[in-house]
C-alpha cells in the first residue's frame, strides 16, 4: 500500500516520498509510492508552478483548475 512517510504534526494527507535527483537532461523520477498513490502514469501531464522564495509544486492540472473554480465561485458569491 503506497503512503510515503507521515510528517509529524501534520494531517495524514501530507507525506514525504523521498528525494529525486535531477538528471543531465533536467528530468526527475517521481518515487513509485507517490506515482501509485496519485495514479500518475506514463504520458500524464503534470503542472509545475513555483515561487522563488518558497519553492515549487507539482500537481495534476485539473486539481488546480478545480481549486481556481472554487476560488472564483467564492468571489462571485461575495459580490
Amino acid at each position: 500500500m503506497p503512503g510515503g512517510k507521515h510528517i509529524l504534526g501534520k494531517s495524514n494527507s501530507r507525506r514525504v516520498f523521498g528525494t529525486a535527483k535531477v538528471g543531465d537532461r533536467g528530468q526527475i523520477v517521481i518515487p513509485k509510492e507517490a506515482r501509485e498513490l496519485f495514479h500518475i502514469r506514463p504520458g500524464d501531464t503534470l503542472l509545475i508552478v513555483g515561487e522563488e522564495d518558497t519553492g515549487m509544486l507539482i500537481s495534476r492540472p485539473e486539481a488546480l483548475n478545480d481549486l481556481a473554480d472554487k476560488m472564483l465561485n467564492s468571489v462571485k458569491k461575495e459580490e
